[in-house]
């Protein structure tokens, strides 16, 4: 018996459902039948943490038949899929260790069971696994050759940990491939995010006055589909540049305290804490939805809400309702956790196709080009963002214009005049 998953009897739902996710996911799956013969990965040992969904299975297949050993656990209790869970673990032989509305106790022995494994490389969606090497297991971190990063709140993490010096190995900001964050978080994050609050309340976007809180590459994908659906769009950014940007292109933008009394349904997308907090609770309107689609459930004050609350109820699956001493309801969805995978299935699998072949060859760049790194946290190559989006297009069966040898040498010549 290996891992740990809550029905194994659930692996051949699980290996059907993995099965049609790979068969949308052809950059990946054509990786796999490389690697099948190349073997580049052999030797190697990956302790993954993140969403155990039937994308993420896909990159566990692929790395495996790279020649990797690789355990991986949940980067979120709630993003889990118990089926695909019990499918790698019974069908695949990858040791998982996740299980949907797991508590934290039980999370974090799962991530020291994935460390288990002593890995030479991790992949996080979070950082969890690189902050526990830090703290409780540092005893692995001579081990470790270097990690990847899918999310920007763990960038965030990694990159304060390399202003404070305390960063042991280098880092693969995954998230931060053009390949990734221009079409995962906009178009993935855009879609499942309002998939997952429909799923869960079954609302009508359309005419609603939608509040987006962030505007990087995930608010800029949220709003234009909830825009895109009918809905009366206000953003809320801190950063002047995002606002303007916002500005220009045609959202209304103002703080969180005007926009309160104005949204009927809330999204926050900014990796950061308290973005919606006890004082915006007061002002909002009855029946107000709020949902998250940021790594962590800190950016709603979900611990402000409920001691603000006389009276809590589950009104749907997966919705609570915290009625506030004025009697105006307010509506969490999915705990305040990524309501895209706690309420729905998340990003489809043609955008983590490309995602995934992110984490694929940047983990194959580390073992086998490695390269001499300092502990800090890298760009993922430019070579590997340019051949994952030349084998997306080939997929597609989309030509693209070639430059001819004159053109190439105009553009990298200085000596060219008017």
């Amino acid at each position: 018996m290996i891992g740990d998953c809550k029905d194994r009897s659930l692996a051949e739902e699980g290996r059907r459902r993995i099965e049609w996710a790979d068969g949308q996911m052809p950059v990946l799956r054509r990786i796999r039948e490389d690697w099948e013969k190349e073997r580049p990965l052999q030797g190697l040992r990956i302790a993954a943490c993140l969403h155990v969904t039937t994308e993420t299975a896909n990159l566990m297949r692929t790395l495996k038949a790279g020649g990797a050993e690789v355990a991986l656990c949940a980067s979120n209790p709630l993003s889990t899929q118990d089926d695909t869970a019990a499918a790698l673990n019974e069908i695949y032989g990858i040791p998982t260790y996740a299980i949907r509305g797991e508590d934290s106790e039980t999370y974090y022995r799962h991530i020291h069971q994935a460390l288990d494994l002593e890995p030479h490389i991790t992949m996080d969606d979070g950082a969890d696994l690189v902050n526990t090497l830090h703290g409780q297991r540092a005893s692995l971190l001579s081990g470790v050759i270097g990690g990847t990063e899918e999310t920007t709140t763990g960038v965030i993490r990694l990159k304060a940990m390399e202003e404070k010096g305390v960063l042991k190995f280098p880092v693969v900001a995954v998230n931060d491939a053009l390949t990734k964050h221009m079409f995962d978080n906009r178009y993935g994050t855009g879609q499942s995010t309002l998939d997952g609050i429909m799923r869960a309340t079954n609302v009508l976007i359309a005419g609603s006055v939608f509040v987006v809180a962030g505007y990087g590459w995930c608010g800029r994908g949220v709003a234009s589909r909830a825009r895109g659906m009918g809905a009366r769009v206000i953003v809320v950014e801190p950063d002047p540049l995002r606002a303007l940007e916002a500005v220009m292109d045609g959202y209304e933008v103002t703080t969180m305290e005007k926009a309160a009394p104005l949204g009927d349904i809330f999204v926050t997308v900014t990796g950061n804490r308290d973005v919606i907090d006890a004082h915006h609770f007061e002002r909002m309107k009855d029946g107000a939805l709020l949902a998250n689609s940021g790594h962590f459930d800190v950016e709603i004050n979900i611990k402000a809400l409920r001691s603000m609350a006389r009276e809590r109820r589950e009104v749907r699956a997966g919705v609570e309702e915290f009625v506030l001493p004025s009697g105006k309801r307010i509506r969490l969805i999915a705990e305040g956790r990524l309501v895209n995978l706690g309420a729905a299935e998340g990003h489809p699998a043609q955008v983590m196709d490309m995602s995934f072949a992110n984490q694929a060859l940047s983990a194959r760049w580390l073992w086998v080009d490695r390269p001499q790194l300092e502990p800090r946290v890298y760009k993922v190559p430019d070579a590997i963002d340019r051949e994952i989006a030349r084998r997306k297009l080939e997929a597609m069966g989309i030509e693209i214009e070639q430059l001819t040898p004159a053109q190439q040498e105009y553009l990298a010549s200085y000596d060219h005049g008017t």
